[in-house]
């Protein structure tokens, strides 16, 4: 059963929250904040959005730089660093859960308003590869780099080589290993790829994608958050869209892409990431055991997610404002 749009009855109820009491929108904590829910959001521009609760701490070194006039794309990289560096979040960056062979491999895309983009995949060793990314499609030809190639590159550009399996992440892995199960579990800490997308004070579009991907996977297994299309897409004509969750769904129907296509097309951020997983449901028989989640934004500040399963949200900031948003998903149960 598909869940129906609830914003006009929740937007009431923040409302009245935030003229009740000043601290309604701005807890103690970041992570005190509460979730408000979403559909068809209009946010204030400069803003900044990335996936799940973790984007919190993300979206405020984003935000630093675009209050002081910086630009969308340094806001992205410096922004998903935070959760890179993060040693508590078990999928991106250093302390990500390794492979089934004990590697941790980091994956990772960014993409500037020009239209350029530059990606990493299978990179080890290497704390921050969403910067490795930007050198690649700043300093070199191509796209994507990848495995050896990427770290030979990452080192020839200064960056320092370190293990990035945590003794929390190690235990983990040991435990995993006397069931050798792989069976990836929705929502399993609200911890997955951050994706986000910038609109600086010049209105333009930037976004960054960065994962450890999915734990205790085959090794050498990349999935979207790499890959320019599916992980994230963006044209600084009409916006920008993420995606967090099981890679495999978007690597399939290259939604992150197909949601720009269809706000290019007259669609709402909103509507577009509603049809790019209706677009799931219709072509992959077993998308009932996964969960993916879209995030997209259009150049006017309209903001959208939608997702398979109950439990996706993201991180908007703007306004001054940095809140946590539930989104809107497609299954009851």
């Amino acid at each position: 059963m598909i869940n129906r749009r609830k914003f006009i009855s929740n937007s009431v109820l923040v409302s009245l929250g935030a003229l009740i009491s000043p601290s309604f929108a701005k807890a103690e904590s970041l992570k005190e904040l509460q979730p408000i829910i979403s559909g068809d959001l209009i946010a204030k521009t400069p803003l900044v959005i990335s996936t799940w609760r973790h984007g919190l701490e993300a979206n405020e070194a984003a935000w630093k730089i675009l209050q002081n006039g910086g630009k969308a794309l340094d806001a992205v990289e410096q922004g998903v660093k935070v959760t890179e560096a993060d040693p508590d979040n078990s999928s991106v960056g250093y302390g990500g859960l390794p492979d089934r062979n004990g590697n941790v491999t980091l994956d990772a895309c960014i993409m500037e308003p020009g239209g350029n983009c530059g990606s990493v995949c299978f990179l080890q060793n290497i704390k921050h590869p969403i910067s490795v990314a930007r050198k690649v499609m700043e300093d070199t030809p191509h796209v994507i780099l990848a495995g050896k190639g990427a770290l030979r590159f990452a080192l020839e550009k200064g960056f320092k080589k370190e293990n990035l399996l945590t003794e929390k992440a190690k235990k983990v892995w040991k435990k995993w290993k006397k069931k050798l199960k792989y069976s990836p579990i929705i929502n399993s800490e609200n911890h997955d790829t951050i994706g986000m997308l910038a609109i600086d004070e010049n209105n333009d579009i930037a976004g960054a994608c960065t994962t450890s991907g999915a734990a205790f996977k085959m090794h050498g297994r990349v999935g979207d958050s790499p890959i320019i299309g599916a992980g994230l897409y963006i044209d600084n004509e009409v916006g920008g869209a993420v995606a967090t969750g099981m890679g495999e769904l978007a690597l399939k129907t290259l939604g992150s892409f197909l949601i720009v296509e269809l706000m290019r097309n007259g669609k709402s951020p909103q509507q577009a990431c509603e049809e790019a997983i209706l677009r799931i449901s219709n072509k992959l028989v077993d998308y009932r055991k996964f969960q993916i989640g879209y995030l997209a934004v259009d150049k006017n500040g309209n903001v959208g997610s939608y997702s398979i399963h109950k439990g996706f949200n993201y991180s908007l900031y703007s306004d001054n404002e940095n809140k946590l948003i539930d989104s809107e998903y497609f299954l009851e149960k």
